[in-house]
Protein backbone atom coordinates (compact mmCIF):
# COMPACT_ATOMS: atom_id res chain seq x y z
CA UNK A 1 0.00 0.00 0.00
CA UNK A 2 1.69 3.71 -1.16
CA UNK A 3 2.27 5.51 1.99
CA UNK A 4 0.14 8.53 1.27
CA UNK A 5 -2.45 5.98 1.04
CA UNK A 6 -1.60 3.91 4.32
CA UNK A 7 -1.35 7.56 6.45
CA UNK A 8 -5.21 8.71 5.27
CA UNK A 9 -6.56 5.73 6.36
CA UNK A 10 -4.12 5.73 9.49
CA UNK A 11 -6.09 9.86 9.98
CA UNK A 12 -9.30 8.73 9.19
CA UNK A 13 -8.71 5.66 12.02
CA UNK A 14 -7.21 8.42 14.13
CA UNK A 15 -10.13 10.57 14.20
CA UNK A 16 -13.00 7.73 14.71
CA UNK A 17 -11.45 7.11 17.51
CA UNK A 18 -11.41 10.74 18.94
CA UNK A 19 -15.04 11.20 17.60
CA UNK A 20 -16.83 7.97 19.01
CA UNK A 21 -14.38 6.07 21.70
CA UNK A 22 -13.93 9.52 23.28
CA UNK A 23 -17.70 9.88 22.80
CA UNK A 24 -18.91 6.97 24.74
CA UNK A 25 -16.46 7.36 27.39
CA UNK A 26 -19.84 8.90 29.32
CA UNK A 27 -21.45 5.56 28.86
CA UNK A 28 -18.41 3.49 30.24
CA UNK A 29 -18.12 6.22 33.16
CA UNK A 30 -21.68 5.54 33.51
CA UNK A 31 -21.64 2.50 34.02
CA UNK A 32 -18.62 1.58 36.17
CA UNK A 33 -19.69 4.18 38.44
CA UNK A 34 -22.60 1.89 39.57
CA UNK A 35 -20.31 -0.38 40.92
CA UNK A 36 -16.85 1.59 41.51
CA UNK A 37 -16.63 4.60 43.54
CA UNK A 38 -16.67 7.36 41.77
CA UNK A 39 -12.72 8.65 42.50
CA UNK A 40 -11.46 5.36 42.91
CA UNK A 41 -12.87 4.43 39.28
CA UNK A 42 -10.25 7.19 37.97
CA UNK A 43 -7.88 6.31 40.65
CA UNK A 44 -7.32 2.86 38.56
CA UNK A 45 -8.11 4.49 35.14
CA UNK A 46 -5.83 7.64 35.00
CA UNK A 47 -2.59 5.91 37.23
CA UNK A 48 -2.54 2.61 35.31
CA UNK A 49 -3.07 4.26 31.92
CA UNK A 50 -0.86 7.27 32.94
CA UNK A 51 2.43 4.47 33.44
CA UNK A 52 1.68 2.65 30.04
CA UNK A 53 1.46 5.81 28.35
CA UNK A 54 4.88 7.16 29.91
CA UNK A 55 6.77 3.58 28.71
CA UNK A 56 5.36 4.97 25.01
CA UNK A 57 6.43 8.11 25.23
CA UNK A 58 9.92 6.80 26.88
CA UNK A 59 10.36 4.54 23.76
CA UNK A 60 9.38 7.28 20.65
CA UNK A 61 11.14 10.22 22.60
CA UNK A 62 13.79 9.46 25.22
CA UNK A 63 13.94 13.00 27.13
CA UNK A 64 13.71 13.53 30.53
CA UNK A 65 11.86 15.74 32.34
CA UNK A 66 13.18 18.71 34.43
CA UNK A 67 12.56 18.85 38.18
CA UNK A 68 10.41 21.98 37.11
CA UNK A 69 8.70 20.28 34.52
CA UNK A 70 7.49 17.22 36.93
CA UNK A 71 6.36 19.88 39.36
CA UNK A 72 4.43 21.63 36.59
CA UNK A 73 2.98 18.60 35.49
CA UNK A 74 1.74 17.33 39.03
CA UNK A 75 0.07 20.87 39.72
CA UNK A 76 -1.49 20.31 36.06
CA UNK A 77 -2.51 16.85 37.00
CA UNK A 78 -4.07 17.33 40.20
CA UNK A 79 -6.32 20.00 38.80
CA UNK A 80 -7.01 18.21 35.63
CA UNK A 81 -7.44 14.58 36.79
CA UNK A 82 -7.92 14.64 40.30
CA UNK A 83 -9.87 17.47 40.81
CA UNK A 84 -11.79 18.21 36.89
CA UNK A 85 -11.77 14.07 36.16
CA UNK A 86 -12.72 12.93 39.29
CA UNK A 87 -15.67 15.41 40.04
CA UNK A 88 -16.94 14.91 36.46
CA UNK A 89 -17.18 11.17 37.43
CA UNK A 90 -18.59 11.69 40.66
CA UNK A 91 -21.58 13.67 38.96
CA UNK A 92 -22.50 10.81 36.79
CA UNK A 93 -24.23 9.65 40.13
CA UNK A 94 -26.67 11.73 39.81
CA UNK A 95 -26.96 13.06 36.16
CA UNK A 96 -27.14 11.13 32.80
CA UNK A 97 -23.98 10.71 30.50
CA UNK A 98 -25.27 12.46 28.00
CA UNK A 99 -25.75 15.75 29.71
CA UNK A 100 -22.84 15.56 31.27
CA UNK A 101 -21.06 15.30 27.96
CA UNK A 102 -23.33 18.42 27.24
CA UNK A 103 -22.27 20.45 30.29
CA UNK A 104 -18.40 19.21 29.37
CA UNK A 105 -18.80 21.35 26.42
CA UNK A 106 -19.31 24.52 27.40
CA UNK A 107 -15.57 23.73 28.15
CA UNK A 108 -14.58 26.47 25.46
CA UNK A 109 -16.96 29.41 26.76
CA UNK A 110 -15.79 29.08 30.57
CA UNK A 111 -12.50 29.74 28.64
CA UNK A 112 -13.50 32.40 26.74
CA UNK A 113 -14.72 34.03 29.88
CA UNK A 114 -12.07 33.49 31.53
CA UNK A 115 -9.25 34.84 29.24
CA UNK A 116 -11.42 38.46 29.38
CA UNK A 117 -11.22 38.09 33.50
CA UNK A 118 -7.91 37.10 33.31
CA UNK A 119 -5.98 38.02 30.20
CA UNK A 120 -8.20 41.05 29.41
CA UNK A 121 -8.59 39.51 26.33
CA UNK A 122 -12.52 41.19 25.40
CA UNK A 123 -14.52 38.62 23.69
CA UNK A 124 -15.15 39.22 19.80
CA UNK A 125 -18.51 39.43 18.30
CA UNK A 126 -18.92 36.02 16.91
CA UNK A 127 -17.68 35.02 21.07
CA UNK A 128 -20.10 36.99 22.30
CA UNK A 129 -23.24 34.94 20.35
CA UNK A 130 -21.26 31.61 21.20
CA UNK A 131 -21.68 33.00 24.75
CA UNK A 132 -25.23 33.78 24.49
CA UNK A 133 -26.41 30.48 22.82
CA UNK A 134 -24.13 28.74 25.06
CA UNK A 135 -26.20 30.47 28.67
CA UNK A 136 -29.25 30.02 26.28
CA UNK A 137 -28.65 26.26 26.30
CA UNK A 138 -27.73 25.25 29.72
CA UNK A 139 -30.65 27.19 30.83
CA UNK A 140 -32.75 25.18 28.80
CA UNK A 141 -30.79 22.13 29.70
CA UNK A 142 -30.83 22.50 33.63
CA UNK A 143 -34.12 24.04 33.08
CA UNK A 144 -36.11 21.05 32.91
CA UNK A 145 -38.51 19.66 35.46
CA UNK A 146 -35.99 16.55 36.11
CA UNK A 147 -33.42 19.00 37.33
CA UNK A 148 -35.46 21.36 39.21
CA UNK A 149 -37.18 18.75 40.95
CA UNK A 150 -34.10 16.69 42.10
CA UNK A 151 -31.88 18.55 44.26
CA UNK A 152 -28.80 15.76 43.85
CA UNK A 153 -29.32 16.42 39.64
CA UNK A 154 -28.37 19.83 40.77
CA UNK A 155 -25.57 18.51 42.75
CA UNK A 156 -24.12 16.88 39.38
CA UNK A 157 -24.32 20.30 37.86
CA UNK A 158 -22.31 22.06 40.24
CA UNK A 159 -19.89 18.90 40.40
CA UNK A 160 -19.48 19.82 36.56
CA UNK A 161 -18.83 23.51 36.84
CA UNK A 162 -16.05 23.38 39.11
CA UNK A 163 -14.46 20.44 36.56
CA UNK A 164 -15.16 23.31 34.07
CA UNK A 165 -13.25 26.03 36.14
CA UNK A 166 -10.31 24.03 37.06
CA UNK A 167 -9.79 22.83 33.66
CA UNK A 168 -9.93 26.35 32.55
CA UNK A 169 -7.94 27.65 34.89
CA UNK A 170 -5.02 24.72 33.91
CA UNK A 171 -5.42 24.74 29.74
CA UNK A 172 -4.80 29.10 30.60
CA UNK A 173 -2.36 28.10 33.07
CA UNK A 174 -0.15 25.41 30.99
CA UNK A 175 0.97 27.60 28.04
CA UNK A 176 2.67 29.88 30.70
CA UNK A 177 4.96 27.41 32.33
CA UNK A 178 7.47 25.01 31.74
CA UNK A 179 6.47 21.45 30.53
CA UNK A 180 7.61 18.61 28.31
CA UNK A 181 7.60 19.15 24.82
CA UNK A 182 6.60 15.60 24.28
CA UNK A 183 2.38 16.07 24.73
CA UNK A 184 2.30 12.26 25.45
CA UNK A 185 4.70 12.14 27.76
CA UNK A 186 3.64 15.33 29.94
CA UNK A 187 0.05 13.74 30.09
CA UNK A 188 1.34 10.78 31.25
CA UNK A 189 3.26 12.77 33.64
CA UNK A 190 -0.05 14.32 34.64
CA UNK A 191 -2.53 11.22 34.60
CA UNK A 192 -0.43 9.72 37.04
CA UNK A 193 0.27 12.49 39.20
CA UNK A 194 -3.57 13.24 39.33
CA UNK A 195 -4.28 9.54 39.91
CA UNK A 196 -1.75 8.94 42.91
CA UNK A 197 -3.81 12.18 44.19
CA UNK A 198 -7.23 10.17 44.01
CA UNK A 199 -5.90 7.08 45.60
CA UNK A 200 -5.40 9.49 48.70
CA UNK A 201 -9.11 10.93 48.14
CA UNK A 202 -10.67 8.15 47.62
CA UNK A 203 -10.61 6.97 51.26
CA UNK A 204 -10.89 10.31 52.73
CA UNK A 205 -14.44 10.37 51.08
CA UNK A 206 -14.80 6.67 52.35
CA UNK A 207 -15.28 5.37 49.04
CA UNK A 208 -13.86 2.25 50.48
CA UNK A 209 -16.22 1.73 53.32
CA UNK A 210 -18.04 -1.40 52.60
CA UNK A 211 -16.35 -1.32 49.14
CA UNK A 212 -15.29 -4.55 47.71
CA UNK A 213 -13.92 -5.57 44.39
CA UNK A 214 -16.35 -8.62 44.21
CA UNK A 215 -18.72 -5.91 44.07
CA UNK A 216 -17.47 -4.87 40.34
CA UNK A 217 -19.92 -6.69 38.09
CA UNK A 218 -18.92 -7.79 34.65
CA UNK A 219 -20.10 -4.47 32.83
CA UNK A 220 -18.44 -1.94 35.16
CA UNK A 221 -14.97 -4.39 34.70
CA UNK A 222 -14.93 -4.39 31.14
CA UNK A 223 -15.79 -0.46 31.42
CA UNK A 224 -13.39 0.45 33.60
CA UNK A 225 -10.79 -1.77 30.85
CA UNK A 226 -12.21 0.38 27.96
CA UNK A 227 -11.86 3.59 30.10
CA UNK A 228 -8.21 2.55 30.45
CA UNK A 229 -7.33 0.75 27.28
CA UNK A 230 -9.34 3.36 24.03
CA UNK A 231 -10.22 5.81 26.14
CA UNK A 232 -6.86 7.06 27.67
CA UNK A 233 -3.99 5.56 26.04
CA UNK A 234 -5.83 4.59 22.36
CA UNK A 235 -7.69 8.41 22.19
CA UNK A 236 -4.56 10.22 23.65
CA UNK A 237 -2.60 8.08 21.23
CA UNK A 238 -4.49 9.19 18.45
CA UNK A 239 -4.75 12.64 19.48
CA UNK A 240 -1.24 13.31 19.49
CA UNK A 241 -0.91 11.63 16.25
CA UNK A 242 -3.49 13.93 14.40
CA UNK A 243 -1.58 17.39 15.61
CA UNK A 244 1.50 16.12 13.82
CA UNK A 245 -0.63 15.23 10.61
CA UNK A 246 -3.39 17.67 10.26
CA UNK A 247 -4.45 21.08 11.70
CA UNK A 248 -5.24 21.95 15.89
CA UNK A 249 -8.80 23.34 14.29
CA UNK A 250 -9.50 20.39 12.28
CA UNK A 251 -8.76 17.84 15.49
CA UNK A 252 -10.91 20.15 17.99
CA UNK A 253 -13.66 19.46 15.79
CA UNK A 254 -14.28 16.17 18.50
CA UNK A 255 -15.50 19.51 20.74
CA UNK A 256 -18.66 19.30 18.45
CA UNK A 257 -19.07 15.58 17.86
CA UNK A 258 -18.21 13.82 21.49
CA UNK A 259 -21.08 15.38 23.04
CA UNK A 260 -23.29 14.24 20.26
CA UNK A 261 -22.02 10.37 20.27
CA UNK A 262 -22.80 11.08 24.39
CA UNK A 263 -26.40 11.77 23.91
CA UNK A 264 -27.32 8.73 21.45
CA UNK A 265 -25.10 6.69 22.95
CA UNK A 266 -27.14 7.16 26.63
CA UNK A 267 -29.92 7.20 25.33
CA UNK A 268 -29.75 3.95 23.03
CA UNK A 269 -28.03 1.74 25.66
CA UNK A 270 -28.55 3.35 28.85
CA UNK A 271 -32.43 4.36 28.45
CA UNK A 272 -31.49 7.95 28.94
CA UNK A 273 -34.50 10.27 28.06
CA UNK A 274 -33.82 12.62 25.32
CA UNK A 275 -37.11 14.98 25.45
CA UNK A 276 -37.30 17.91 23.17
CA UNK A 277 -35.96 20.38 25.09
CA UNK A 278 -32.80 18.93 25.39
CA UNK A 279 -32.26 18.68 21.73
CA UNK A 280 -32.57 22.09 21.79
CA UNK A 281 -30.39 22.78 24.47
CA UNK A 282 -27.78 20.50 22.59
CA UNK A 283 -28.27 22.41 19.10
CA UNK A 284 -27.55 25.99 21.29
CA UNK A 285 -24.95 24.31 23.30
CA UNK A 286 -22.73 23.13 19.95
CA UNK A 287 -23.58 26.10 17.79
CA UNK A 288 -22.06 28.33 20.94
CA UNK A 289 -19.42 26.03 21.20
CA UNK A 290 -18.94 26.69 17.36
CA UNK A 291 -19.23 30.01 17.28
CA UNK A 292 -16.45 30.78 20.15
CA UNK A 293 -14.18 28.80 18.03
CA UNK A 294 -14.46 29.78 14.71
CA UNK A 295 -14.11 33.19 16.31
CA UNK A 296 -10.80 31.97 17.64
CA UNK A 297 -9.40 30.53 14.76
CA UNK A 298 -10.04 33.96 12.62
CA UNK A 299 -8.96 35.94 15.42
CA UNK A 300 -5.55 34.02 15.30
CA UNK A 301 -5.34 34.31 11.66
Amino acid sequence: MPKHSREFWLILLAFFTIYVVWGSTFLANAWAVRAIPPFLLAAVRFTIAGFILLGMARMVEPVRPTKKQIINCGIAGIVLFSIGNGMAVWSLQYIDSGVSALMISLQPLIVALMMWGWKKEKPTLGTWGGIALGILGTSLLIGQPAFIGDPMAMWGVASILTALIGWGIISIWIPTVDMPESIMQRTSLQMIIGGGVLFFISPLLGELDGFSIRDIDTRAFWSLAFLIFFGSICAMSAFNFLLKKVSPTKVVTNTYVNPVIAMFLGWWLNNEEMTYQSVIAAILLLGGVVFITQAKRLRWK
